[in-house]
Formats: structure tokens, C-alpha cells, sequence
């Protein structure tokens, strides 16, 4: 056996072969086949999962929030690392930059809201500078519908990576050299920023963003301490649903943990796929 299908074998069992037992493990249960209550095949769980109106709103609302987030996160960065491209890959700024990167998701869900709710640091300057009369008619930016506090979170933990990636993506494919290959050809500022800069480092960064918005889509300590009771993100409704005395609401729960590893799975294998696609052509 060569060194390479030794590593492949050993990532196999310690990477791949976890995650199907877990998956199937989670299938199993959720169509009767395992669990506490288990009396054979049975697709009621799924049934219900699909008839209440309660799990698929949360996928669709979780799918919702990860997109806003991960096209926020995009025009953020871009804008930082094309407007400060020098400073951001080396210097004050890329220093400013790396400091969020240390920040556990909990130490930020609770840094924001801090900041962001009825009495937090924003409202009290709100009140100091008499643009309310009382520190609780500043509206509460955390725990709402729109989930701002859980997008805000994220972008402070991601806008700072990705802006420091495209600054060094910037660098390492010469960028400079293209667009002004570009330039003497004919095409004017705004053409080599869309079809030159733009779609070489989205291009280039396609697999973090895929991994991101997944990370986006599954988080569970940013939306349990800064987001809304209802609609929930399919992390929050998951864990609920696991901690209930219920023991017939396990099934959902595992069912809900199927969907979301099928997403992930699929965002992850059509990445791969658009990766191979370009590389061909």
C-alpha cells in the first residue's frame, strides 16, 4: 500500500466514515428504525416535519440569513481590501484586521450585544447626545425577526478574514499587471473591475465562501445568544428539539440535523464541482 492510500484510508475512517455512521445513524432515527420509541419504519416524523409549520420556515429563514450574510460579508471586504489594498496587506490596517480573528463566536455574540440592545453602549450614547429621552426607547438590535444582531456578529468575525484574503489574493495573482494589461487594451476602469479584479477573486475565494455561509447556515452559539425565540435558526430548533422531555420530538430533531448536513453536503459538493468546471476550461 503506498503512503497515499495509507492517508486516504486514514482520513477515510477518522473524516469520513464518522459522518456517514452519524448520518445514518440520524436517518435511522428519524424513520423508526432506531431511538427510545423506535416500532419499526414508520415516515410519520418526516410527515410532521413537513405538514407543521414550524422546521421548514426555520430552514428557509436560517437559508435567508446565511445569503444576506455572506453578501454583506463580499461587499465589505472587497470594498476594504480594493479602497485600502496596501495598507490592508500590510501595515496599521492589516494589524486593526487580524485583531477579530482571536475572538471566540460567543465573546462576540456578547461583545454585540453589549453594543447593540435597549441598554447597551450605543444606546447610552444615543441618550447622552439627546437623540432619545431614555436609554430604552433605543430599539433593541438584538433578539429581532430580521436577525441583525446575528448577521452584525458574523460580520464582525468574517469581513475582517476575507478582506485580509482578497488584499493577499490581490497580491499573489498580480492584479496590478492584469489590469493595466487590460488597460492598454482598451477596457476602461469600471470594465477591469468587473471582468478582471471581481470575478478572479470571487473565483479564487469560492470554496471559503461556500464553507462560510455552511458555517453561517449551522451556527449555534451567535443566534442562541443574540437571535430571535421565533423564527429560529435551524441550529437553535435543533438543540430545542433535542432538550425537550418529549421524547417524541427527538425524531425531528435528528430529521432536521438530516436536512441540514444534505445542504451542506450539496453546497460543498457543487463548490468542488464549479472548481473542476473552471479549472477545465
Amino acid at each position: 500500500m503506498t503512503v497515499r492510500s495509507s492517508l486516504l484510508a486514514l482520513f477515510f475512517l477518522i473524516v469520513v466514515a464518522p459522518v456517514c455512521w452519524g448520518l445514518g445513524y440520524a436517518f435511522a432515527y428519524s424513520v423508526g428504525w432506531a431511538g427510545l420509541l423506535s416500532h419499526g419504519f414508520t415516515l410519520e416524523h418526516w410527515r410532521r416535519v413537513l405538514v407543521e409549520n414550524e422546521v421548514l420556515p426555520s430552514v428557509a429563514y436560517s437559508l435567508a440569513l446565511a445569503t444576506v450574510t455572506v453578501a454583506l460579508t463580499i461587499t465589505l471586504a472587497l470594498g476594504i481590501a480594493l479602497t485600502f489594498r496596501e495598507s490592508a496587506a500590510r501595515g496599521l490596517l492589516s494589524d486593526a484586521l487580524h485583531f477579530p480573528l482571536a475572538l471566540p463566536p460567543t465573546v462576540a455574540a456578547l461583545f454585540m450585544f453589549q453594543m447593540l440592545s435597549g441598554a447597551g453602549l450605543l444606546s447610552r450614547v444615543a441618550f447622552h447626545l439627546g437623540l432619545e429621552s431614555e436609554p430604552r426607547d433605543f430599539p433593541s438590535l438584538v433578539f429581532d425577526a430580521p436577525g441583525f444582531g446575528i448577521v452584525t456578529t458574523h460580520l464582525l468575525l468574517a469581513v475582517p478574514f476575507f478582506a485580509l484574503l482578497y488584499a493577499q489574493l490581490y497580491e499573489n495573482e498580480k492584479l496590478d499587471e492584469l489590469t493595466s494589461l487590460a488597460r492598454t487594451l482598451g477596457a476602461g476602469r469600471v470594465a477591469c473591475l468587473r471582468r478582471v479584479i471581481l470575478p478572479l477573486l470571487l473565483r479564487r475565494s469560492l470554496a471559503n465562501l461556500s464553507l462560510f455561509f455552511v458555517g453561517v447556515l449551522g451556527s449555534f452559539e451567535i443566534p442562541s445568544l443574540v437571535g430571535a425565540q421565533s423564527p429560529r435558526m435551524i441550529s437553535v430548533l435543533t438543540r430545542q428539539k433535542f432538550a425537550l422531555f418529549d421524547l417524541s420530538e427527538k425524531p425531528q430533531a435528528y430529521i432536521i440535523a438530516v436536512l441540514y448536513s444534505l445542504l451542506a453536503l450539496s453546497l460543498i459538493s457543487l463548490t468542488l464541482r464549479r472548481r473542476e468546471v473552471v479549472h477545465v476550461a
